[in-house]
This record gives C-alpha cells, sequence and structure tokens, in this order.
C-alpha cells in the first residue's frame, strides 16, 4: 500500500517510510491511498479475537509491503504486553444504551499509549535496518507527551524532544514526562498555547534547511502510523456490541481530531457505525466547522479539560480531503488560505458529506460537570473530565435507543484530581502501578513560544542526519 499526501505534491511513500517522515514534505498529512475493507464475514469473524488478534487482523493490510505477520504479532504482542487489563481497551456498561470503552489501562493512563507505545515499536523495528538517528518533534496538549516519551525513552537511534504549554497542563500530566530522566528524552515547557506549540512543530518540519540536518520524524496525530493503530479498538468494541449485525455509535472527547477520524476510518473499511459524534469544550472550532461551515480561531480558552484546549486540528485536513474528492492540490489552496488568515468556510457540500456520519456537540463547564455526577451518582463510575464532554455529548444525541452509543474513556480520573473532586467530591488516586510520581525529579527547560529558540535549543542537542 502506497500512502500519499493530503496536499497533493509530496512523493509517495510506503508504510515504513511515512511512518519514519511523520509529516508530508508539502506540508500534508499521509493517507493511504485507498481504504482497504473488510466484509461482513470478516467483521463477524473477529468477534473471538484477542485485542492483539484483533489488530494484526486490522492492521494488516495497511502494513503488508513493510512487515510480515509474525513480526506483526510480535510488536503487537510487546505493545500491549504492558496494559494492566488483558482486554486493553475494556467496555463498561453505564445504562440500557451508554457505554464507556476505556481507553487509559496503559503506562501513562491515557487512550495515547495504545497508537504509542505500537509506534515505539514500530520506530526501533524500522531503524535496526538503517543507518540513521531519528529525531522526533512532538507538541502535546497533556497526554501525547507522556504517552511518546514512554514508548521512546531509552530507545537506540533516537531523541525525542517534547514541547508543552508552560501551566496548562495538569501536574500529573507534566510529571509523566518530566520526572522521565533518560538520556534521549527533552521537555520543554513553551511560553504560549497547545497551537503555539504545534505551529513550531510544523513550521521546523516544515523549514527545509532545518530538515535537512537532521532526520526529523513526529509522533502527534499526524503521524499516519498513530492513527492507524487507534482504528483498532473501534473494530474490537464494536463486534462485542453486535456487529456487523447491528450499527454502533460513538461519542469522542475531541481536539486534534485524530481520534474520531480512525473511527471515520474504521466506517470507512466497513464497520456499521451508525454515528461519530464529536464531542468539544468551549473550544468549539470543529462544533462550528461541522454544524455551520465556520471553521475559524478564536483565541484559547484554558478548561478543565487541557487536552481539547485546540483551536487548529490537524487531522480534519484528512477528512476534508475525503470530502473533497481527494483533490490534493484544491486542499493545498484551502489549507494555505487558512494558515494564512486562520479562518476558512467548509463548502455546503462537503458539509453534507461529513454530517452523514459526524455530529457535533459543544459541552460547557457546567455541562461537564453534571455528566460527571451523572456517571458517578447513577452507574457508579467515576470518569475524567474529557470522558464527561462525550458522555454528556453523547446522552443528548437524540440517537434511537436500539443503538448502542459508546463514549471513549480517554483518561484516567486521576490525571485530573482536582475537576473530578469538584464535580463529583471523590478524589480519584493513582493507580499502584504509576508508582511515586510526585516524589521524583523532574527535569524539563522553558523557552519563548518561538520557532527560532526551539530550532535552537534541539540543534545543539540533536544527532545530525547521517
Amino acid at each position: 500500500m502506497r500512502y500519499i499526501s493530503t496536499r497533493g505534491s509530496a512523493p509517495a511513500l510506503d508504510f515504513e517510510g511515512a511512518t519514519l517522515a511523520g509529516l508530508a514534505s508539502d506540508g500534508g498529512l499521509y493517507v493511504p491511498e485507498s481504504w482497504p475493507s473488510f466484509s461482513r464475514d470478516e467483521i463477524a469473524a473477529m468477534r473471538g479475537l484477542s485485542y492483539v488478534e484483533t489488530a494484526v487482523a486490522v492492521m494488516r493490510p495497511f502494513v503488508a509491503d513493510n512487515l510480515d505477520e509474525a513480526t506483526l504479532i510480535r510488536l503487537c504482542t510487546a505493545a500491549y504486553g504492558r496494559f494492566s487489563h488483558d482486554a486493553v481497551t475494556p467496555l463498561v456498561q453505564l445504562d440500557s444504551q451508554q457505554w464507556l470503552m476505556e481507553l487509559f489501562h496503559g503506562p501513562t493512563l491515557a487512550f495515547k499509549d495504545v497508537a504509542l507505545q505500537l509506534l515505539g515499536q514500530l520506530f526501533e523495528t524500522f531503524l535496526a535496518k538503517r543507518d540513521a538517528h531519528l529525531t522526533i518533534i512532538g507538541a502535546t496538549s497533556g497526554d501525547t507527551g507522556s504517552a511518546a516519551i514512554d514508548g521512546v525513552a531509552g530507545r537506540a537511534k533516537i531523541d525525542i524532544f517534547m514541547l508543552h504549554p508552560h501551566g496548562r497542563v495538569s501536574d500529573v500530566q507534566r510529571r509523566q514526562m518530566t520526572t522521565v530522566l533518560a538520556p534521549n528524552v527533552y521537555n520543554i515547557a513553551i511560553d504560549g498555547s497547545f497551537d503555539d506549540a504545534q505551529a513550531i512543530v510544523k513550521a521546523l518540519f516544515n523549514d527545509r534547511d532545518f530538515n535537512g540536518r537532521f532526520t526529523l520524524s513526529a509522533v502527534n496525530s499526524i503521524n499516519w502510523a498513530r492513527l492507524m493503530a487507534q482504528i483498532v479498538y473501534y473494530f474490537y468494541t464494536a463486534v462485542r456490541l453486535g456487529a456487523p449485525d447491528r450499527a454502533i455509535a460513538y461519542s469522542v472527547p475531541t481536539g486534534n481530531f485524530g481520534d474520531v477520524f480512525a473511527g471515520y476510518v474504521a466506517a470507512k473499511m466497513g464497520l456499521p457505525v451508525a454515528k461519530l459524534i464529536v464531542a468539544t469544550n468551549v473550544n468549539d472550532i470543529l462544533h462550528r466547522a461541522l454544524s455551520t461551515g465556520d471553521y475559524s480561531c478564536g483565541t484559547v480558552t484554558p478548561t478543565a479539560t487541557p487536552s481539547m484546549d485546540i483551536q487548529v486540528s490537524s487531522n480534519f485536513e484528512r477528512l476534508l480531503f475525503d470530502l473533497a474528492g481527494r483533490d490534493g492540490a484544491a486542499i493545498a489552496a484551502m489549507m494555505a488560505g487558512f494558515e494564512s488568515t486562520r479562518a476558512m468556510t467548509i463548502p455546503a457540500d462537503m458539509r453534507a458529506g461529513a454530517q452523514a456520519l459526524f455530529s457535533s456537540a459543544r459541552v460547557d463547564a457546567d455541562g461537564m460537570a453534571d455528566a460527571m455526577r451523572w456517571a458517578a451518582d447513577r452507574a457508579g463510575q467515576i470518569i475524567d473530565p474529557h470522558t464527561a464532554i462525550g458522555l454528556a455529548a453523547a446522552r443528548t444525541s437524540g440517537l434511537s435507543s436500539d443503538i448502542p452509543v459508546v463514549t471513549l474513556a480517554t483518561a484516567h480520573p486521576a490525571k485530573f484530581g482536582d475537576a473530578v473532586e469538584r464535580a463529583t467530591g471523590v478524589r480519584p488516586s493513582l493507580p499502584a502501578r504509576v508508582g511515586n510520581l510526585f516524589d521524583r525529579e523532574e527535569r524539563y527547560d522553558r523557552l519563548p513560544a518561538t520557532k527560532d529558540a526551539v530550532a535552537a535549543y534541539v540543534a545543539e542537542r540533536a544527532t545530525p542526519a547521517a
């Protein structure tokens, strides 16, 4: 399978090349040249599979040119063997219609582990065949950073530089990054927002002089391999709720659009998805884009759901590419206009195409707290603020009562203990497997939110390309 850029002018790559590159050279995002598909019988046959077996079945079409089945099994077994629940992404029933998909049983207690434990394995496998040293540069709104660092800390031929917005992630999120003292890990707190951090990362990738000095790659969901791994849990949970014989709806707390785009890909592959509910907080650019066509940036409002405090959702470009008939030149023009004006109007025909599968909801702080209290009082479940945004949207979706609605529980509630305690009166404890997180030494550097400052920092520490 070949991978092409959403902006049409970068060379097509195989899976290994797209994984190591991260961002395409034309500034676009890599996607498969075509979507593979499964028959009803093939989906039904997944019902009895373990998570690793499901992962191998779902990902095989995307990687077959670069990884044989035995290698893929080995990598998946290693990645998911570190999870604390044998089901990896277990389902929990809340009432007759509402379900949670728990995505926080990995080593850093967030859904990003499902993809980034595998991505670390992929990087090491591909680099072992090359005389190359990889420099990973990423931006995080909270959870990606810790999951990526855990996935690559101490691995040969890899350095990781992770940017986070200073003072805008939770104490647990920050410490899960900054207490990893492996020599190949560099944490950078920037004086700005996540959008500033993400813009710096993209600018470094698009700077040909800088890019030419290092072998750069990405761990953000701009990297296709990350999204590929997230497709798996849609199949794994859907077959346990009756697919392919009935359709399942999913409500996804959404910031950068990667997690919900993985659900879109699952639907394109044949999974019967009744609806994908895009649940945003008050930073609601995606809700506005899907409901009215208004994809324009405002000022980021800090909230109790920092992983969703985003105004520029990188993965939305992948959806626009499909909605535009995979016209790379058209997307390049649209994104150039957006990047210069910070505003775009989604054409009515493209919006109508999205609305066939997607709906959206904006949930404010009161709605979030109400959902947390409902889950605690009525279902005995303590959930984190991001999950609560998704659950609030799920409970007001208006879907037929015979359609199961699965909310993606994206983080362990203890990562956001203050917000959980304010809403429910319960202070969740960190799992024992996290250990003495608050007793460990922290290490990070603070920089202004400028490309030049970050470029100089990386250049002093990264290994140049061979």
